[in-house]
């Protein structure tokens, strides 16, 4: 099926009916997109951010969503959130980790501390701790899905973007190491294998673009831009996709030229 640029397909409605899928990240663009297509297609949508107020304003239009702050950097806060979704949901069903943000030097000798820090602490602490408390869930579920969004800077690292490759290669490979898990836990065990039905996935992009950048700069073409759109369908998709092919998997959302 073939779609205009930045046109994601229409997602089946109906077809996570009974899933709950926790969104990190939700109040940004790609977690508005992601959020209202897992909405649409009938998960129960957690959305974590950490401005409600911007959660409120960018996500009114999901039906009966969970929205909720939560300071993803604190393992003692994101392990309270974890108890709560199992007590309330009994377990999570999926993960889409879309915390980052972008900081470069102009080389090696200008990556500086502030900006690896605030590197470190978005792209990959966050992540280790919502991987943490939630990987028995993403386990114990039938359809356990984890993902995240690296960038094709890990292929090809610049100088000056050091320490923003450098961090999404840690999330990557930590990832990597989810998926191992799962697989040595389910269909990999020696004693008693079962079918594999959770697995961890890299989405890579070259980055990403949203309606209301198409607007503010109409001149612009942002080649090789992934639409948050295309994005959320291939968020949507994973459930739909056999555990087995996709664990492990680093899954390009870069548009052919």
């Amino acid at each position: 099926m073939s779609t205009a640029p930045g046109t994601a397909p229409a997602e089946d409605t109906g077809v996570l009916s009974g899933r709950t899928v926790l969104v990190a990240g939700a109040g940004s663009p790609s977690g508005t997109a992601v959020c209202e297509a897992l909405n649409t297609a009938g998960a129960k949508v957690v959305a974590i951010g950490r401005d409600a107020a911007r959660l409120e304003n960018t996500l009114f239009r999901l039906n009966n969503a969970d929205l909720r702050t939560c300071n993803l950097d604190d393992p003692e806060e994101v392990a309270a959130l974890a108890a709560d979704m199992q007590e309330i949901y009994g377990g999570i069903d999926g993960l889409i980790h879309l915390v980052g943000g972008w900081r470069a030097g102009t080389g090696i000798g200008s990556q500086t501390e502030q900006d690896w820090d605030f590197l470190e602490t978005n792209i990959l602490r966050t992540l280790r701790n919502v991987s943490r408390s939630f990987y028995d869930q993403l386990a114990a579920s039938p359809v356990g899905r984890l993902a995240i969004v690296s960038s094709t800077s890990v292929d090809t690292p610049t100088a000056a973007g050091a320490g923003y490759a450098a961090a999404k290669a840690a999330a990557e490979a930590w990832v990597r190491a989810i998926a191992q898990g799962f697989t040595g836990g389910q269909s990999g065990r020696k004693e008693n294998p079962e079918p594999q039905h959770s697995a961890a996935v890299v989405f890579v992009v070259k980055a990403l673009v949203d309606e209301q950048q198409r607007k503010a700069s109409p001149e612009r073409k942002f080649p090789g831009y992934t639409d948050v759109r295309d994005l959320a369908a291939a968020a949507v998709r994973l459930f739909q996709q056999d555990a087995a092919e996709i664990n492990g998997q680093r899954i390009s959302l870069v548009p052919p030229r």
